[in-house]
């Protein structure tokens, strides 16, 4: 038998010790209302609950948070095991091979804490990374496959951080849900066969993830087929004997370094060290306020927080709360805050440990009410430049020219004593790189294309978020600041938390890419601005603007309303949108957990 395999079986008999059942369990029926959401893809349960609750994209992961709650873990440790689970069942959107930001609520300490555990570049990283030898971008559809996509991952770290700090049960505990489903399998679900069929030629171009995603005839597995990952087990063996250190140094580390340099199609420049250094910080979350009720979210690398936020001063500026609900003046207002900020997101937001970040000015409410001036609200869209918050420097905004893959997953879980912690974790692309990491099981990101392809603008300007390699200190860290660092690509993702009278009142966030800020932004405004329920707010249909277009999904597309919007000059696409809104509210009055899961997704709440 190999050494590898006697090793494996070793530490599964010494996690297995104690015995364990995996139950799926479901909400009760009794306490459960079908959502009637006009234009609803499904109806979704409205769960309620008193001691704990967990909402991610998969009952099975659901099942698994849930049943580390019963084993007396609190909310960081169900939403580790949920984490996990999400890689056995939802490969195409999260996993070890990715990353994610995780936002935690201390009901102890009444304070909000953030980990980062983003992916960053190698340190061989140059800014003409995604330059062809034509010194012109590489088409997004090749640059997104094989190595050269691939950043060192973070969701490992991240996770073994969360519960080393913030966890009750040890991490071997809550990686056994995880480990029994990729041993004992899962069916294929309809979303991820979709996802297969639809990339199965870059998924072929690699051996390792034929061999696990593809059947005898070649061909990609389809819905209800029974998909037991078996290296994928081995590698959750490791990491629950040894924490984080198991999957960033020794034979899995050895594997991911070898993937990435000989991978068949675009090979990367990873090292050993690279993984070693990896680190996922603690950062200081970021705060707003909006008509009395503090928003917090995450930071730099990630842009959903401050952005967010600066929409909603826009917002507030304009008395946006008075403007009828869905009508085509609520809709241009939306449109028209989404637009400023969304400028100076290109133009200031990238890594605050390698750029100059003027935070504090963009999330200033007299820079958003001087901000709100510079245009026409009520007028027809028309360009908009960045603003000069305070500490701005003189760098160049600039459109990345393409949209973030909307192939990412949020998570939430709350335990009886109150505390909250929420996940947007991501591979980027749907199944990242495409790449499989040979006998481990688990797909490698392909976060280096959220980095801006171009790394300087028309006149030279270095972008904020362009391609850099190497080394630096973490200036904005909280907990390591005198470790060095790579640089982290700018993302979207917007975990976010909501205080009234500083206790949570509600926890939200989505997958989406760039399009997750006005996901979270519409379901605030729609719960505090409209007092509509969670689910139902959810299940509305979505309206965003993005690269030029306004999107709205078919349940809007009424000839009236388009035809306004198209009068005040949006370019109107009538598209479903790929959120995964999935959150939690507490009711102030009763203390009760109320679910919000977005029925556009095939993701489930339970709770007791």
């Amino acid at each position: 038998m190999p050494f590898r395999r006697i090793v494996l079986l070793a530490v599964w008999a010494l996690l297995a010790a104690q015995s364990w059942t995996h139950a799926q369990t479901q909400a009760d029926p009794e306490r459960a209302v079908p959502s009637t959401q006009a234009g609803a893809a499904r109806q979704v349960p409205r769960v309620v609950a008193r001691d704990g609750m967990v909402v991610t994209a998969h009952p099975l992961a659901t099942a698994a948070g849930l049943e580390i709650l019963r084993k007396g873990g609190n909310a960081v440790d169900a939403l580790i095991a949920a984490s996990f689970a999400l890689n056995v069942v939802e490969p195409q959107s999260s996993g070890i091979g990715g990353g994610g930001f995780i936002l935690i609520w201390s009901a102890k300490e009444k304070r909000p804490v953030t980990i980062d555990g983003r992916e960053e570049a190698p340190a061989a990283a140059t800014p003409d990374w995604m330059l062809g030898e034509d010194g012109k971008p590489v088409p997004f559809p090749e640059r997104i496959t094989g190595g050269k996509a691939v950043a060192v991952p973070g969701l490992a770290a991240a996770l073994d951080k969360a519960s080393e700090r913030f966890g009750r049960l040890p991490f071997g505990e809550v990686v056994k849900p995880a480990l029994a489903l990729a041993k004992n399998g899962i069916e294929v679900s309809p979303r991820m066969a979709a996802a297969l069929a639809e990339h199965r030629e870059r998924l072929a171009r690699f051996p390792a993830t034929r061999k696990i995603f593809f059947d005898e005839t070649g061909e990609p597995l389809k819905a209800g087929v029974l998909l037991k990952q078996t290296d994928l087990w081995a590698s959750f063996l490791v990491i629950a004997a040894n924490g984080a250190p198991g999957f960033y140094r020794g034979p899995i580390a050895d594997a991911v370094v070898a993937a990435v340099n000989q991978a068949p199609v675009r090979p990367g420049k990873f090292s050993a060290a690279d993984l070693q250094a990896y680190d996922a910080p603690l950062r200081e979350p970021v705060r707003g306020n909006y008509r009395g009720y503090e928003v917090i979210g995450m930071g730099p690398p990630s842009s959903g927080g401050p952005t967010l936020i600066e929409m909603l001063n826009l917002l507030e500026t304009r008395d946006f709360w008075k403007l009828e609900p869905g009508s085509p003046r609520w809709a241009h207002a939306f449109v028209q805050a989404s637009r400023l900020a969304y400028a100076d997101r290109e133009a200031f937001l990238g890594d605050a440990d390698w750029v100059q970040t003027p935070l504090a000015g963009l999330l200033d409410k007299a820079f958003a009410a001087r901000r709100a001036t510079e245009l026409a609200w009520d007028a027809p869209l028309a360009p908009v430049q960045p603003g000069r918050p305070a500490g701005a420097p003189g760098t160049a905004a600039a459109w990345n020219g393409f949209e973030e893959s909307p192939s990412t997953t949020h998570l939430v879980a709350v335990d009886h004593e109150g505390n909250v912690a929420a996940a947007t974790n991501t591979i980027e692309q749907a199944f990242g790189s495409g790449m499989v990491v040979p006998n481990w099981g688990f797909f490698l990101n392909n976060e280096m294309t959220d980095f801006s392809a171009q790394p300087a603008d028309a006149e030279g300007r270095p972008l904020a978020n362009r391609v850099e390699g190497g080394r630096q200190p973490r200036r904005s860290a909280l907990d390591s600041a005198s470790s060095l660092g790579g640089k982290r690509p700018r993302s979207s993702m917007a975990p976010t938390l909501v205080l009234q009278d500083g206790k949570p009142l509600l926890v939200i966030g989505s997958p989406g890419g760039p399009r997750i800020i006005q996901f979270v932004a519409e379901l605030l405004l729609r719960v505090i601005d409209q007092k509509m329920s969670l689910q139902d707010a959810i299940a509305a249909p979505h309206l965003t603007h993005l690269g030029g277009t306004t999107a709205i999904e078919p349940a809007l597309a009424d000839p009236a309303f388009v035809a306004v919007l198209q009068s005040l000059g949006h370019k109107v696409q009538t598209t479903e949108q790929a959120s995964g809104l999935h959150g939690v509210w507490f009711d102030p009055a009763t203390g009760e957990l109320h679910s919000g899961v977005d029925p556009r997704r095939e993701g489930s709440a339970a709770g007791f």
